[in-house]
């Protein structure tokens, strides 16, 4: 019986890539496949060839293959991607086109409401979207998006327990709220809050996704800078209130980015609470925390305002009922959002067009 080739490929989406758990065929690992009678012949690509598990993946594709061709002779060769450039640090997460920290200087002004309704704006614009709550001392996006109580599941990859991201909306989401109790307090020091998010990132069967979002903590600690140190985050979406308070903070979140040693750029800035409106009185607008803060931080920046938030009571209620503003879709500030995932798309093909691949920050 002769080999089929696209029968070997169906055969080989059965093995799985130790790094992001997909199949190998799904990861675009293979880069060459010859049949000569019944020797099957595979070039596979890994991202550097000090890999612990080169021989799993040997006998993983020799298993699968003579499953459906038991006298099939298959080589398997195995390629490095920095073979022939200077090494430099693994993409943690090459499936993934788009990383985007959504940052503060100070809490309290609207972040992690800005990253879920940011998310699912990028959605419902048609990508394929991941979100990290990365806040691990207060993880509240499993609230605003309904998923409290709920438990990711494992999954074995070639001995190596993975995290399966919980789906909310068409998006697929990780926090340490779904991990820990609701009432449990997250008292830990910098290392394990460094692990935490590298389990996040290294350690969770992440789809293929256009934009991975990541919700960050306050300010500019460990947490930032442990995901600037494990994946190449394409830039960072600035949130504040016009309040001057706000701004101040938010400039400090601002220049961790545009250090030298970290170079992330910023996409562009999102002004939360911009003015109140009341429901009852839906053209009026009354600017309780001040004017302008959004467009000062932008021309610091030199970026963009992506849009301005309105301080409504809808916004309120759908993240304490977990089905965030935006999934309203005849709301006003619904738009208002799907403007700020129009912009945020924007901004990241501006950012390519201008500007080089994004790098792993080395620091000391």
């Amino acid at each position: 019986m002769s080999i089929d080739k696209s029968t070997v490929y169906r055969a080989l989406t059965k093995v799985m890539d130790p790094n992001s758990g997909k199949d190998i065929v799904s990861m675009h690992m293979i880069t060459d496949l010859k049949i000569e009678g019944d020797n099957v012949n595979i070039s596979l690509e890994l991202p550097s060839l000090n890999n612990d598990h080169k021989a799993d993946l040997n006998f993983a594709c020799i298993g699968a293959i003579q499953e459906v061709y038991p006298s099939a002779n298959v080589n398997l060769h195995l390629i490095s991607k920095n073979a022939q450039a200077p090494q430099a640090p693994n993409n943690a997460l090459p499936h993934v086109k788009n990383i985007i920290a959504v940052a503060s200087g100070k809490g309290g002004v609207g972040k992690s409401t800005v990253s879920v309704n940011l998310a699912l704006g990028l959605q419902q614009l048609g990508a394929k979207v991941g979100l990290i709550d990365a806040d691990l001392y207060g993880p509240s996006i499993p609230t605003m998006l309904g998923l409290q109580g709920q438990k990711p599941k494992l999954q074995q990859v070639y001995g190596q327990a993975k995290l399966v991201p919980i789906d909310a909306h068409g998006i697929s989401v990780m926090s340490i709220g779904f991990i820990i109790e609701p009432e449990q307090a997250v008292v830990l020091r910098g290392p394990r809050l460094s692990g935490i998010v590298k389990q996040f990132i290294n350690d969770t069967i992440w789809d293929d996704l256009d934009y991975l979002i990541v919700d960050l903590p306050p300010g500019t600690g460990d947490i930032q800078l442990s995901l600037v140190q494990t994946v190449p985050v394409t830039g960072a979406v600035l949130v504040t209130t016009p309040q001057e308070v706000a701004v101040v903070d938010a400039v400090k979140a601002m220049n961790m980015f545009l250090l030298p040693s970290v170079n992330v750029p910023i996409l562009g800035v999102v002004e939360n609470m911009a003015w109140f409106t009341p429901e009852e009185l839906p053209n009026n607008k009354y600017y309780i925390f001040g004017e302008g803060g959004g467009k000062k931080i932008a021309k610091l920046s030199n970026s963009m305002l992506l849009g301005q938030i309105p301080l409504v009571q809808g916004v309120r209620e759908g993240g304490d009922k977990g089905s965030p503003i935006i999934l309203q879709k005849d709301h006003s500030t619904a738009a208002a959002f799907r403007k700020v995932a129009e912009n945020t798309i924007r901004q990241v093909a501006v950012r390519h067009e201008v500007l080089g691949p994004t790098k792993v920050v080395k620091m000391q």
